[in-house]
C-alpha cells in the first residue's frame, strides 16, 4: 500500500506532519497542500494540540511546488484578473493554506533539515518559527522562468527580511546557506545535522509548554504592530494584554507564582 504524501501524527500535545514524497524531492502537489489544510483544520479546533510542526523525509525539504502537481495558476487563463483570482481558490493554489496558517492562533514550525526552495520556501514564510539544519539551503528559483514568487515570495519575504535581502532572492535569484539565513532573520536557529530532530523536538516542547492564551494573543498583536507607527502599536499592546490579564489562565499562573514565592521565604 503506497504512503500518503503526508504523514500525520500526534503526540506530547504536537501535531506533526511529515511531507514523504522523497523521490519527487518532496515538491508540492494537492495531495499535499489538501492533507496540510486538512491537517491545520484539526489543529485549530483541538484544544489538547499546542504546536503543529511541519517538516519532511529524504535528501530535500522541498524543492518546492510540481510543475505537474496542479498547484500552478491555469496557464491558459488570458486575463490578469482571472489568473490573480485562481491565486485565492482551492485546492489549486497554496494561498488559502498560508493565510490559514497565519490565521490560526496557535504557533506553527517549520523544520528545515535539507534545501527549502520555491513554493516551499514561501509555504515557510507563513510559519510562526522556521528552524534549520546547518546543511539547510534556500532559494527562489521563480525569476529565471520570467515570473515572480507569487505566493508569499514576495510580500511575506520582503517583511521578515526585508528589501536589501529580498532583492537578493528574487532580483539576483541567488541562493543562500542555513547560517546566512540565520543571520538575516529568515530563520530562527540552525543546528547541527547530527542534532535536528532532537533539537527541533525539545523547541517543540517548550512550545507546547507556554500558556495557550498568551501565546494566541501574543501571535495576534505581533502581526498587528508590525506595521503600525510607534503610538498605536501601544495602544494595540495596551488592549491585547488587559485583554488577558482578567482571565482564568492569567490568574491561576499568577497565584502559583505568587504561592511558590511564599514557600522560598
Amino acid at each position: 500500500m503506497t504512503e500518503p504524501a503526508l504523514l500525520v501524527s500526534e503526540r506530547d500535545n504536537i501535531l506533526e506532519c511529515v511531507l514523504n514524497r522523497p523521490e519527487k524531492y518532496n515538491a508540492l502537489n494537492i495531495e499535499i497542500a489538501d492533507r496540510l489544510f486538512d491537517a491545520s483544520q484539526l489543529f485549530a479546533s483541538r484544544r489538547d494540540l499546542r504546536v503543529m510542526l511541519i517538516r519532511a523525509k529524504g535528501k530535500y525539504f522541498s524543492a518546492g511546488a510540481d510543475i505537474q502537481g496542479g498547484l500552478f495558476p491555469d496557464p491558459d487563463e488570458k486575463s490578469p484578473s482571472g489568473f490573480r483570482r485562481s491565486y485565492r481558490s482551492r485546492p489549486t493554489s497554496l494561498h488559502p493554506l498560508h493565510d490559514e496558517f497565519e490565521a490560526i492562533e496557535k504557533p506553527i514550525v517549520v523544520a528545515h533539515h535539507a534545501p527549502c526552495l520555491g513554493g516551499a520556501l514561501e509555504m515557510s514564510l507563513s510559519c510562526d518559527f522556521r528552524l534549520a539544519a546547518k546543511s539547510a539551503r534556500y532559494a527562489l528559483p521563480e525569476t529565471a522562468i520570467g515570473a515572480l514568487p507569487g505566493s508569499g515570495g514576495t510580500s511575506r519575504l520582503t517583511r521578515i527580511v526585508g528589501p536589501h535581502w529580498a532583492r537578493w532572492f528574487i532580483m539576483a535569484n541567488l541562493p543562500m546557506d542555513a547560517e546566512r539565513a540565520l543571520m538575516i532573520g529568515l530563520v530562527h536557529d540552525v543546528y547541527p545535522d547530527e542534532e535536528f530532530d532532537k533539537r527541533v523536538w525539545d523547541f517543540c516542547l517548550n512550545l507546547a509548554k507556554q500558556p495557550p492564551e498568551a501565546v494566541a494573543v501574543g501571535k495576534l498583536a505581533i502581526e498587528l504592530v508590525a506595521d503600525l507607527d510607534r503610538a498605536q502599536a501601544r495602544n494595540v499592546e495596551r488592549l491585547a494584554a488587559s485583554s488577558i490579564v482578567f482571565g482564568e489562565e492569567h490568574h491561576s499562573l499568577l497565584a502559583a507564582m505568587r504561592a511558590k514565592l511564599g514557600k522560598g521565604k
